[in-house]
């Protein structure tokens, strides 16, 4: 990592300082939290004044009352949006994982809607350049892991942005998993992905206007003009349901704030051949195989991992891996969210399976590798390693992403 760029990160966010970033500590907390989008609103879009506005969101990018912020922008006129950005699953989240919208014009506002998932780099500053737009705006809701993909979104759509002489506005809205802490292994850059592009934890306890600070000051070549507008009435210990806002499900195995609390841990087992859940309606909670029984769950108990209980569990995923069968497995009862570590779970989890399980394999392709950022993980649980001795494995390499990361913290 290269060191931070004070400087340039005070020149590109003191603009607008009403709703630009600035230190948490700069006010009390007010009774209500108000999303980035709520304080643009409320500004009358000042900082969007006299530009063309393209959005990147999708179903999450809404107000408190549930409307869309793209027909609440359009039908606006202190703001000339002219353009909306469908990522994976689409703008209006049509489509399943792995899939978009493709380029249509939106039916309810008559805006030309343009496709950027699998697009980075210059092909991607292009649609930024055919769109006619301005100012790039960005409001996704996260889900606190390094490989949920709308943050390298965020990452693709700034570095792009930049190449098309693009201003770049990010919205914030809160962690839904807290942002206390940084957990887990950090990325080594030659395992960059799209569910993983530069070396962050792999949950990073970071908003995502936070994060775009950090990536325009830390890994952007050169950065993009930036200007955040934070959220108010947040603090980092906040969990979702504090924040009074509905929960739209951010893609289709993302249906509860219960799913994100887990995700960044449970997913880890998209890299084995157990099922992580999916088509089922419980996603990344529930997680099992043919032939998985009772000793699992028993196994995992017996480690008293803080915040979290296991129950033996049968299922029938509708799609994805063992789809239509009836497998068992385990289901997480996360009882003290405050205590719960879910990537410690999350491995904790592979390595019983691993030792309770004699059909139990890592994905052919090496997937658990991208997911995990390394081979650390994979080659530690394959030679017999625990729970703790793995863990162990990558405290440096966090406590110095920690370090970079608290340069780039905004609330408290």
């Amino acid at each position: 990592m290269r060191l931070s760029r004070r400087a340039l990160l005070a020149a590109t966010t003191a603009a607008t300082a009403a709703s630009v970033s600035s230190p948490a500590s700069a006010a009390p907390r007010p009774a209500r939290l108000r999303t980035g989008f709520e304080r643009l609103a409320a500004d009358g879009y000042a900082p969007l004044d006299g530009q063309k506005v393209g959005i990147v969101t999708n179903p999450t990018g809404v107000t408190r009352d549930v409307r869309h912020i793209v027909d609440v922008m359009h039908a606006d006129d202190r703001v000339n949006l002219t353009a909306v950005f469908g990522p994976e699953h689409g703008f209006r989240g049509t489509a399943q994982a792995g899939g978009s919208e493709g380029r249509y014009d939106d039916p309810a506002t008559g805006l030309p809607v343009y496709d950027t998932y699998l697009k980075s780099g210059r092909p991607l500053a292009d649609v930024f350049t055919a769109s006619g737009v301005d100012t790039v705006v960005f409001d996704i809701q996260d889900a606190g892991a390094r490989f949920y993909t709308y943050i390298w979104t965020l990452y693709d759509c700034m570095e792009a942005a930049q190449l098309a002489g693009k201003r770049f506005v990010v919205l914030d809205r809160p962690n839904p998993v807290t942002g206390r802490a940084a957990l887990g292994p950090v990325l080594h850059e030659e395992f960059a992905t799209f569910v993983g592009r530069k070396p962050i934890a792999q949950a990073h306890g970071m908003t995502v206007a936070e994060l775009a600070l950090l990536f325009n000051g830390e890994f952007l070549d050169t950065p993009v003009p930036l200007e955040t507008v934070r959220m108010t009435g947040w603090k980092r210990s906040d969990l979702y349901d504090a924040s009074g806002l509905p929960w739209v499900p951010p893609s289709p195995n993302m249906p509860t704030p219960d799913t994100a609390l887990v995700y960044a841990g449970t997913c880890l087992f998209e890299g084995t051949n157990l099922s992580e859940g999916r088509g089922t309606t419980r996603p990344f909670e529930l997680l099992g195989a043919e032939g998985v029984d009772r000793r699992w769950a028993a196994a995992v108990n017996e480690l008293g991992l803080p915040g979290v209980r296991f129950r033996e569990a049968y299922f029938a995923p509708t799609f994805s891996k063992f789809q239509g069968q009836t497998i068992g497995g385990v289901q997480l009862h996360v009882h003290d969210r405050a205590a719960f570590d879910p990537v410690r779970t999350g491995i904790a989890l592979l390595v019983t399976a691993k030792r309770t399980w004699s059909g139990f394999a890592w994905r052919a392709d090496n997937w658990i590798d991208k997911l995990t950022g390394s081979t650390q993980v994979r080659t530690m649980i394959d030679a017999g390693a625990g729970t703790d001795e793995v863990v162990a494995g990558w405290r440096r390499e966090l406590a110095a992403f920690r370090r970079v990361r608290e340069e780039y913290l905004l609330y408290r």
